[in-house]
């Protein structure tokens, strides 16, 4: 059997609690309780399960496009508290959409002998197509499980459902 990673991107208070900076909404918020299972799922398969978080510092050029979140030590950078993560867990910050720019996240994989990433978390459009790009571009397989993803743009969740499976060859599960 093939070793697996289960990738939770960005479920941190900023965009999944009604007070973060850039809520994604309510009907977002309905991914948290399967994305439970799947994580509970992973651990209890020895598949290791990797939370990747956005995390700014006060100056970065990230906030040209969106107002300030994530800031770096703030509570809205925090992993919320329904998905908190165990010690066998890897915690990974990323200052950019993707969670492979500029993070230890390959090197980690290519070391447990991961070849499928598993994607998971907020927002679609966002940082998760672009860390199924960059995992396209690397050689993982990739799989996005639809009902522990959301975006606060519907079409814009759909659209990049679409890409990645067509593009970056994602089985949508």
């Amino acid at each position: 059997m093939q070793m697996r990673a289960l990738l939770v991107i960005d479920m941190i208070n900023d965009f999944l609690d009604p007070k973060g900076v850039l809520f994604c909404g309510e009907e977002v918020r309905a991914i948290i309780s399967p994305l439970q299972e799947k994580i509970k799922q992973f651990r209890r398969d020895k598949n290791p399960v990797f939370y990747l978080c956005d995390q700014h510092e006060p100056e970065d050029l990230e906030f040209l496009a969106f107002p300030p979140h994530a800031l770096k030590g703030s509570w809205g950078a925090e992993i919320i508290p329904e998905l908190k993560p165990e010690t066998i867990d890897y915690v990974i910050p990323k200052t950019r959409f993707s969670g492979f720019f500029k993070t230890p996240l390959e090197d980690m994989l290519l070391k447990l002998g991961v070849k499928t990433v598993c994607l998971t978390g907020v927002c679609t459009s966002i940082c998760v197509m672009d860390t199924a790009a960059d995992a396209f571009f690397r050689n993982f397989k990739i799989e996005v499980f639809k009902d522990c993803v959301g975006d606060f743009d519907k079409e814009m969740h759909l659209f990049a459902l679409k890409r990645m499976e067509r593009i970056y060859k994602a089985k949508i599960l």
